[in-house]
């Protein structure tokens, strides 16, 4: 096999496709539309971008694919993908006989983790802690340059967990699409920025329009944004408390929001236990890209399924 690794981004509008080579230097690029609600099409899909990277770099590569959901350790099929068509498919299985080769398989927020710690925001930290803010909330662990899976294969996956030390206000919480209410996500995610508004003020505004108003001096805004700070700093808070990273870098549409490196950590002190606090709060380098990079690097940095 050659130095040639190869990535999949399979997100629910786009297939992206990347060949990285050893000196982590991108040889190709190609994007598609996802199929939505077509298995099959999404297989054959993927099967046709690695084929066209292969053939436009003239070298066979290993493969690795980031996916919405995770694979079950106990059934061998997806679960917990927004992209519904997947749940319940045994994805690694059949991309392996599509493909022709044995390929490792995370999902998107391990290989966002996976790529900002080994050549990104957390290049050489001992261990790191990814998170993805946008749509949903995920996370991923790395540790010397390795994810950490578990046997549930749920590490990270903090969005879903309740918020921890929550107000009168914020219980039970939202209802959550897995069945509980109060997880991390009905809060931190772009929906549940959004969400906070509505109940709050009865106004219906996007997370990018909120943070447009608040920079305008709207007080509604600047007021959802301050309870958002707030709240990522108890649910970080409760990561610190149990792995205490080097270093943590957030992913994902509201990683754009400079604000969150400037407060965020300061807050997280309140919540420790600790008699100080080190904080190291970044954003990504690779920025929507870390998501296909990881997945190239996970013949690298992340152990077969069981």
């Amino acid at each position: 096999m050659s130095g040639i690794r190869i990535g999949i981004d399979l997100g629910g509008t786009k297939i992206e496709a990347i060949a990285l080579d050893a000196d982590h230097e991108v040889r190709a690029r190609h994007r598609t539309e996802t199929p939505r609600n077509d298995y099959a099409g999404t297989l054959r899909t993927i099967g046709e971008l690695v084929a066209q990277v292969e053939s436009e770099i003239g070298e066979r590569g290993t493969v690795g694919i980031g996916t919405p959901g995770s694979l079950s350790p106990f059934t061998g099929r997806m679960r917990n993908a927004n992209s519904v068509w997947l749940n319940g498919k045994r994805l690694d299985a059949d991309l392996t006989e599509a493909l022709g080769r044995p390929i490792r398989m995370a999902n998107d927020a391990d290989c966002f983790a996976l790529s900002e710690a080994l050549d990104g925001a957390g290049s050489g930290a001992h261990t790191l802690f990814g998170v993805i803010i946008g749509t949903g909330t995920g996370g991923g662990i790395v540790v010397n340059g390795r994810l950490l899976a578990g046997p549930n294969r749920i590490a990270g996956e903090w969005g879903h967990n309740p918020l921890p030390w929550p107000g009168d206000d914020e219980r039970p919480g939202p209802p959550c699409y897995c069945g509980k209410q109060g997880c991390i996500e009905t809060f931190l995610s772009g929906p549940g920025l959004a969400g906070d508004l509505l109940r709050t003020t009865g106004r219906t505004l996007t997370p990018q329009q909120i943070v447009a108003a608040s920079a305008a001096q709207d007080p509604d805004a600047e007021a959802v944004l301050q309870r958002y700070e707030n709240r990522m700093a108890r649910a970080l808070a409760s990561v610190v408390n149990l792995l205490d990273p080097d270093v943590i870098v957030l992913g994902g549409g509201l990683s754009n929001l400079d604000r969150l490196y400037r407060k965020v950590p300061e807050l997280i002190g309140h919540h420790l236990f600790s008699d100080g606090a080190r904080i190291d709060l970044r954003p990504p380098v690779y920025g929507d890209s870390s998501g296909v990079r990881g997945a190239a690097w996970l013949w690298w940095g992340f152990p077969p399924h069981p």
